[in-house]
């Protein structure tokens, strides 16, 4: 009996293994690689580190409790009962002049400013190495790589897995012109076929020209990165993006940090703020929103337009699903945000100040 359960763990051992040699699971920072990332201020004792000391987890529980919490105590309407409304805006027949923005899903942007295509942590296939774990809600796959248009400039958050897509990545690396990704990052994009002249990697406060009247610059956020066993080989980034329609932030998943004053302070007016808001839990507070520390944080920015995503698509964090869009709805309406609430793939026109949208997780 003892004999057949430890030939068995081996066999279980054995399997994940090589179920790890994948390419999905992509490929360390090696050679001169490495010896860019080592001399970064971000980077000490063969790890990336947040700006503040941050605890991953911060609940006492142990890990196979937290496991059987996670897969099997119910939360009311974790996942929604029925299918969700959205909109399937044929992307490749917008007009290129047209500045628009439209959300597919968690954290998924598709943009087109000053007649360029831009894609963000576009997960359009799986969030998870497993087909099974982590299903998109219904209605709300309704993106696929294919529908996407040839893409100017592709840009990365950081490599988790519901962030950096692997089959995404691979029908999307021969028509995207340029990809823009934190340190680090590139090993995975590279090992995966991207040409290496076409990977552009940065540290924080890092900028790039990206276009005559468009610069990016790579921002903290306080975060992790990993893909496997190992964690914080490559970075996590925010980002902010400079441009004729004027400074638009994408905050990336992050927890409350002093990054955000030093921000507003750095960039001045903030024209659009796309916050993370979703997948939250106390328990991970340091790593992502939850719901009061993002309305602080959008006190500090003090954006003209407020916009959430990296919720509505999947069930990471523990709570309603609809709960983050109910939440800053009501933190909108107490501190005066102006708060936008497009449904996926709903066109917001950035030009248009005036453009209304619907409490659409209100059924």
């Amino acid at each position: 009996m003892i004999f057949g359960i430890i030939g068995l763990a081996l066999l279980l051992v054995l399997a994940a293994f090589f179920f790890m040699q994948h390419p999905m699971f992509g490929k360390l920072p090696e050679g001169v690689r490495l010896e860019r990332i080592r001399q970064s201020p971000n980077y000490k004792d063969g790890s990336f580190r947040n700006q503040s000391p941050t605890k991953m987890i911060l609940s006492n529980k142990s890990m196979p409790r937290m496991l059987w919490e996670f897969l099997f105590v119910k939360v009311k309407d974790l996942k929604p009962a029925e299918k969700l409304p959205a909109i399937k805006t044929d992307l490749k027949k917008l007009a290129p002049d047209e500045d628009v923005l439209v959300w597919m899903g968690h954290s998924s942007l598709y943009m087109q400013i000053s007649g360029k295509r831009i894609l963000i942590d576009p997960t359009l296939v799986s969030a998870s190495p497993i087909s099974f774990v982590n299903r998109a809600f219904p209605g709300t796959d309704i993106y696929h790589p294919d529908d996407m248009p040839g893409i100017d400039y592709l840009i990365i958050t950081h490599d988790h897995w519901d962030h950096l897509d692997y089959r995404t990545m691979l029908n999307l690396k021969n028509r995207t012109g340029k990809v823009i990704c934190p340190l680090g990052v590139g090993a995975h994009l590279e090992y995966w076929g991207f040409d290496p002249s076409k990977i552009i990697e940065l540290d924080w406060n890092d900028y790039i020209q990206l276009d005559e009247g468009i610069q990016l610059t790579a921002l903290p956020a306080r975060h992790f990165s990993g893909r496997g066993l190992s964690s914080n080989h490559s970075l996590w980034a925010g980002y902010m993006l400079q441009c004729a329609l004027g400074n638009i932030y994408l905050s990336g998943d992050t927890g409350y940090d002093t990054h955000f004053l030093k921000i507003k302070e750095q960039f001045g007016p903030i024209d659009l703020a796309v916050m993370e808001n979703g997948q939250y839990n106390e328990d991970w507070r340091y790593i992502h929103f939850i719901p009061e520390d993002l309305v602080k944080a959008i006190e500090e920015l003090q954006p003209k337009r407020l916009m959430t995503v990296h919720n509505s698509k999947y069930a990471l964090g523990r709570h309603a699903w609809y709960e983050p869009l109910q939440k800053i709805q009501e933190a909108s309406r107490a501190h005066s945000f102006n708060l936008i609430t497009p449904m996926i793939g709903e066109p917001v026109r950035l030009k248009d100040s005036a453009q209304a949208f619907t409490k659409w997780w209100e059924g």
